[in-house]
């Protein structure tokens, strides 16, 4: 046994696991068709969100709300996933997000009769308190269903393709998923919007529902599908774990596996850096838009379009860039993508040149997803998948909802010295230094492809220890 409690032994992937399945493209359709409302709700809710307040801060709040579950209630939802079908998990989830959809649409029917056309926001001047706190009780309620539904998808993806495969399939899917959530779906949304406020929030509903069903539509493995550490439960398989400790010590023992594994925890520390300096610059993102690049909701849109070129082809050349350079240059390459695109987004003025610098660090932050998931599913024994991976996402999620509350208050401590375009403009080039001195100093010496390999190397067995600088 390695020191993480990974067995020494090959095993064979069980039946139902293979490179590309039925189980397979009803995930990707699934995932389309969700990410297919997530892009119609990426215009929605923040140009609703406009429209109900103007407040820096206030905005800032609905995003803190959209994102504190995953500061306090990503790991009791690990536990939740190693216990429970994640398939089940997975359906229950989108279906609780179709109901809450529904719900704010008919809040921005009911509560919204006085909010100005969607090219009218110059006209708002106070804030409608009742959609507001409409906004952030379903902001919250759907943030909780978006956490249990990412940790059950993430940590299903082993159960139905096979080790080897992980890179090429997850790289396929965020393709797909990048497609669908910023070609399709914001054009979509800023259509729906013209026709009224509440439409592109009842389509959004609608989306969750097809994907709960086609998940669920999913067969699970024929035969027990066998963890890499050589345990027992399979709750990828539909089957739950029989034993039943309390769920502290279950997610004591995934902190203790994360936090001993040296690589996993640098990365799951320098992600929470990552995500916090890029929500501290995006914070006021809509406002930033509206104000200082002037655009209406098409040119919204349009920036994430044009934006996601950089990740759709990112997704597609996951695999072979991988191959060519090394998952460490590439990782390391996006933190220096990353702190040059956000210090330089901070001068602009153009719409179309943000659009591109952000296509630039799309295309990076793909490779990044790419290998770090493949990097998890494939050396965190299957039976702390979930455990593990709700860890890990603690550290990188839980910062989200911190730096979109220092965002929002920079811009509003800023705006009491200076004009409102400098005030907005201040988040971006304080994340883009806090880019440079804390992530230079931290993450580059140990985002390396040698550390890497030896981290995929251990969870097959024990290595001898080397130098975390080392390698390319």
């Amino acid at each position: 046994m390695s020191k993480h409690g990974v067995s020494d032994r090959e095993v064979s992937p069980p039946r139902g696991v293979s490179k590309i399945g039925a189980n397979y493209r009803k995930l990707v359709a699934a995932s389309a068709v969700s990410n297919i409302g997530d892009g119609v709700a990426q215009i929605a809710y923040p140009w609703l969100a406009s429209a109900v307040t103007r407040n820096p801060l206030l905005i800032a709040v609905i995003g803190i709300a959209q994102r504190l579950p995953w500061l306090v209630f990503t790991l009791p939802a690990g536990v939740l996933t190693d216990r429970k079908d994640r398939r089940v998990l997975m359906a229950g989830a989108n279906s609780l997000r179709a109901v809450l959809t529904v719900f704010v649409a008919v809040a921005v029917l009911g509560f919204g009769g006085d909010l100005p056309g969607p090219d009218e926001l110059s006209a708002v001047v106070d804030t409608d308190v009742a959609l507001y706190v409409a906004l952030i009780v379903s902001s919250i309620l759907l943030g909780i269903g978006e956490v249990v539904h990412d940790n059950a998808a993430q940590t299903f993806m082993p159960s139905i393709v096979a080790e080897e495969h992980l890179e090429h399939a997850n790289g396929r899917l965020y393709t797909v998923e990048t497609v669908a959530n910023q070609f399709v779906g914001p054009p979509f949304g800023s259509l729906l919007l013209a026709i009224g406020f509440a439409v592109p929030f009842f389509v959004d509903a609608g989306t969750f529902a097809v994907a709960a069903v086609l998940v669920a539509w999913i067969a699970p493995p024929t035969a027990r599908a066998i963890a890499r550490g050589g345990d027992t439960a399979a709750p990828s398989a539909g089957l739950e774990h029989v034993d039943r400790r309390r769920w502290q010590d279950e997610l004591r023992e995934g902190v203790r596996w994360l936090w001993d594994h040296r690589f996993l925890r640098s990365l799951a520390i320098t992600l929470g850096l990552l995500n916090l300096l890029s929500n501290v610059s995006t914070a006021s993102w809509v406002l930033f838009a509206q104000e200082v690049l002037d655009t209406n909701s098409t040119e919204f849109a349009l920036i994430t379009v044009i934006s996601s070129i950089g990740a759709l082809v990112g997704g597609w050349l996951s695999g072979r860039l991988t191959r060519r350079f090394g998952s460490g240059v590439l990782l390391r390459w996006a933190l220096v993508t990353f702190t040059g695109v956000t210090v330089v987004i901070g001068f602009v003025s153009s719409w179309p040149l943000a659009a591109g610098l952000l296509a630039l660090e799309f295309f990076t932050t793909v490779q990044w997803n790419v290998i770090t998931v493949s990097l998890r599913q494939t050396i965190i024994p299957d039976r702390l998948l979930g455990r593990v991976n709700s860890v890990y996402r603690f550290f990188a999620w839980g910062m989200i909802p911190i730096g979109t509350a220092v965002g929002g208050l920079i811009v509003v401590l800023t705006e009491r010295l200076t004009s409102r375009e400098t005030a907005l403009r201040m988040p971006w080039w304080i994340a883009g230094g806090g880019y440079l001195v804390l992530l230079g100093a931290y993450a580059l010496p140990r985002l390396t492809t040698a550390n890497i390999e030896r981290a995929r190397a251990e969870a097959k067995g024990p290595v001898p220890s080397a130098d975390t600088g080392s390698g390319r």
